[in-house]
């Protein structure tokens, strides 16, 4: 792995600069300043095609903050599980600062970084949990009863729905950045501590 500070990922990817994007990603960037202090590396891998970087980033605004059952926290608890699930570095790191962000409680991020079952959680997360990542690791097995599951913690069915996108896009995601090695913005590290 490359160590200078603005590595993003293992490819050569004309990456372009701030002002080389066009007016609306310049502005979508410099939210993203303004808010995390910093243009996550993922959307700066994804600017090096501006129809793959509109729809990877309408996507994940939709999921994460469109609207849904589902709050803020319990978004972020499943792209963890999912990405711990899948050893993905730069999703664990980054989604878990979000989870010790919203969550209030450091402790809780890395648990759920390390191993989600461990940590103590309502029945209602640890159903969401246990559901996101059974469809990530095995598929192929989900079954009406595992819907039932999330029904009888009290997730309606489009909640379900929001529970499978969310997961499902985090599987891509973490397969691309494996990949390419994308690497977490080094301030991820020290959020929320």
């Amino acid at each position: 792995m490359k160590s200078q500070p603005d590595y993003i990922t293992a490819l050569d990817l004309p990456v372009p600069a701030h002002h080389e994007l066009s007016d609306e990603f310049q502005k979508y960037f410099a939210v993203c300043e303004e808010k995390l202090g910093m243009v996550p590396n993922v959307l700066k891998a994804y600017s090096q095609n501006a129809a793959q970087l509109d729809v990877f980033s309408r996507l994940y605004n939709e999921l994460m903050f469109g609207e849904s059952g589902l709050s803020n926290l319990e978004k972020e608890m499943i792209a963890v599980a999912v990405s711990s699930s899948n050893s993905c570095y730069y999703c664990q790191v980054a989604h878990g600062a979000a989870v010790r962000e919203y969550s209030g409680e450091p402790k809780l991020g890395e648990l759920m970084v390390m191993n989600y079952r461990v940590a103590e959680l309502s029945d209602r997360h640890r159903a969401m949990l246990d559901f996101s990542v059974k469809l990530t690791e095995s598929p192929n097995e989900i079954l009406e009863a595992d819907r039932q599951a999330l029904r009888d913690v009290g997730f309606s069915d489009r909640d379900i729905w929001d529970i499978a996108n969310i997961a499902g896009f985090y599987n891509m995601t973490n397969r691309v950045a494996s990949a390419v090695d994308m690497q977490p913005n080094p301030e991820y590290h020290s959020q929320s501590r």
